[in-house]
């Protein structure tokens, strides 16, 4: 069928990827099942190969219950009122439907809170990739004055130990005291539960189902696939190349948020942010980091015209010349990238006390 001939590129790069994050230390192949006692099960169209466990940090039912748990308990930050969950919330796909996130005091940050779905198969967090791992991401934003606001970890860690219930699930998963690193593990952990599969689109293309899309979607699933060049930086079965790429957002105002330059210096990622996947896309509006476009089909003529121009640019970015039809397919394609995997989550209902 069509269908098998169209991800056997694919899997094949998947399997060349899979080899590259063993070098870097991951437990990525299908051996991390049987040394983790809680992995999830993936939904169609997700590859386990690349489903990313540090081999310091295996999955446990107990660390995913501890991490959901610090998830959502708004104690951890300074006084009581922001939790993980209040910019990443299960009612909209993880994100909080704002164009920036809003933290302790209502303070507002510079960016868009990026969606917390399938972080197991990406390695640098971060719109700027900042967080070599999901673990250093999980901890970052404690100490974020805007965010958390905890002063150091010192008084986050002061406080936990202030709530006996947490010191004893600490030592009941990690067999010790409450650390940041043990934190960061705990997150980490109920984050890689996170999933979203098993959408039209992958009923379609990889279950070869062809009454999965609508004539329309299929037509924008070539859109995407062929001239609207989607895939040159939405690539792979989770619609990301992992990199960062300059569009021109932010180049058309007073001040540039330069984005990954800020972690490397480097003159080249002036500008540049990482690729989002683009799985639950239509449901976690408003889009780019600085959430500017509340519709997708905004996000279309934006890319249409060839982004913002400006010195640093990505060359991939360039004007696609679609009609209003391509465009409405495009979009109707976008919203069949919706799946499951990530609607069992839901609040504790009482905390460690």
């Amino acid at each position: 069928m069509i269908w098998k001939h169209r991800i056997v590129p694919i899997l094949s790069a998947l399997r060349v990827s899979a080899v590259i994050g063993f070098a870097f230390g991951f437990a990525i192949s299908p051996a991390v099942f049987a040394a983790n006692s809680a992995m999830p099960e993936l939904p169609l169209g997700l590859e386990e190969t690349l489903f990313v466990v540090p081999k310091d940090n295996p999955m446990t039912k107990e660390k995913i219950e501890l991490g959901r748990l610090l998830f959502f308990d708004k104690r951890l930050s300074r006084n009581n009122t922001i939790s993980c969950s209040v910019c990443h919330m299960p009612t909209v796909a993880f994100t909080d439907g704002q164009p920036v996130s809003s933290g302790i005091r209502h303070q507002q940050g510079g960016r868009s809170a990026p969606m917390a779905i399938n972080r197991a198969f990406s390695t640098l967090q971060f719109w700027d990739g900042r967080a070599p791992t999901l673990e250093d991401q999980s901890v970052g934003p404690f100490v974020n004055p805007v965010e958390h606001g905890f002063v150091d970890y010192n008084e986050m860690i002061a406080k936990m130990n202030n709530i006996e219930g947490y010191k004893k699930e600490f030592k009941e998963v990690f067999g010790g005291e409450i650390t940041v690193d043990r934190i960061g593990k705990a997150i980490a952990t109920f984050q890689r539960t996170i999933l979203s599969g098993n959408s039209p689109f992958d009923r379609y293309d990889v279950g070869g189902d062809d009454k999965a899309l609508s004539a329309p979607a299929k037509r924008g699933l070539e859109l995407f696939r062929g001239k609207a060049r989607c895939t040159k930086c939405h690539s792979g079965f989770n619609f990301t190349d992992e990199k960062f790429h300059n569009i021109g957002i932010g180049f058309d105002k007073d001040t540039v948020d330069t984005g990954r330059f800020n972690v490397t210096k480097d003159p080249k990622d002036m500008g540049a942010f990482k690729t989002p996947s683009l799985r639950e896309i239509s449901r976690t509006a408003p889009y780019m980091h600085d959430g500017r476009f509340a519709r997708l089909i905004d996000v279309v003529n934006f890319y249409n015209q060839g982004g913002i121009k400006n010195p640093f640019q990505d060359p991939l970015i360039i004007p696609l010349e679609l009609t209003e039809d391509e465009k409405k397919d495009l979009v109707e394609f976008l919203g069949n990238l919706s799946g499951e995997g990530w609607q069992h989550v839901t609040p504790p209902s009482e905390f460690p006390m």
